[in-house]
């Protein structure tokens, strides 16, 4: 039974501001606090440019964009709150002190949520008078559409706390990923961080540009990817014998050196090379323009891939 009602956001960035659009949308108030100039106007602009796509996908009961308020402090913002949802940028020690102010002033049943993409619980929980209630919940760009999230307990992490969590995120339409043991970088980034790697070695040694390495997974795996991961596609790669046949023909192949995991250096001339390319790609659509459309393409894709996800993942995300 979900517990949690009461909701703060503690930083109001991309992914700050994908999470309210997200809570809002499910009928909850949020509060938010952010010290940087100008937050609560640019996070109501961001939540309004994310409720056309919400709408389409379904509000809850009693869903407004207007059940937001800011205030002034981390105090004021966390004090009542049964979970915290803490977005500051990743460097840890700015993420340590920030999460030491909402343990200090925050319920001691409170959940506190990181949303780091790389750095482990443990060593944020490091300090905290209740470190047992401390998590990582690590969304994935749009928050208020894509439906995983990564749930990441430390040393000290109470289970209790991830099962209440996993039942608010389930509650709030997505898809808890629980991950057993820790490690940086926790899994789905550390499995985009080597397709990102490997696609910037082809720039850098003129193998490719940024537009065909685009078009080589937008034609090809991503289609896949949206409906199966890569051991379920590999195991139909295998014929009738799936998987065990697969490994024995192609396994040997994993010794040929088809990859270069390590990342190259980002040289000035690199960086020119990917910075025009994504903005040849982008042609005369501006950022906001590429992200209405990708808003509307997701969209219609969770209503075609939610009928085809896998057996154990077939709750509806929207």
């Amino acid at each position: 039974m979900n517990d949690i009602n009461k909701l703060a956001v503690i930083g109001t960035g991309v992914i700050g501001n994908g999470w309210i659009a997200r809570f809002l949308a499910r009928g909850y108030s949020v509060v938010a606090f952010d010290p940087a100039e100008g937050a609560e106007k640019r996070t109501r602009m961001a939540v309004e440019r994310a409720w056309p796509a919400l709408k389409k996908m379904g509000l809850a009961p009693g869903a407004s964009i207007n059940r937001i308020a800011f205030v002034t402090s981390i105090e004021e913002a966390v004090m009542d709150a049964d979970l915290i949802q803490e977005n500051v940028p990743e460097r840890e020690g700015l993420k340590k002190g920030v999460l030491m102010g909402i343990d200090q002033h925050a319920k001691p049943d409170a959940i506190i949520a990181s949303s780091t993409s790389g750095i482990m619980p443990s060593i944020l929980q490091e300090g905290l008078r209740y470190p047992e209630r401390m998590i990582v919940a690590h969304p994935f760009n749009p928050v208020y559409i894509l439906p995983l999230v990564e749930l990441v307990g430390g040393k000290a992490t109470s289970p209790a706390v991830i099962e209440r969590a996993e039942e608010f995120y389930k509650s709030v339409r997505m898809k808890p990923l629980i991950i057993k043991k820790e490690i940086e970088g926790h899994v789905a980034d550390r499995l985009m961080e080597a397709l990102w790697r490997e696609s910037l070695h082809l720039v850098n040694d003129g193998i490719a540009t940024t537009e065909e390495i685009d078009a080589a997974i937008i034609y090809g795996a991503g289609l896949r990817w949206a409906q199966m991961g890569p051991f379920l596609t590999f195991h139909l790669a295998g014929g009738e014998q799936g998987m065990r046949h697969m490994l024995e023909q192609f396994g040997p192949a994993l010794k040929l050196p088809w990859t270069k995991l390590e990342a190259p250096e980002l040289t000035d001339e690199l960086k020119e090379k990917v910075i025009e390319g994504c903005e040849t790609q982008a042609g005369d659509d501006s950022v906001a323009d590429l992200e209405v459309k990708r808003n509307e393409f997701l969209v219609k894709l969770l209503d075609l891939v939610g009928e085809y996800w896998p057996e154990t993942s077939k709750e509806k995300v929207h």
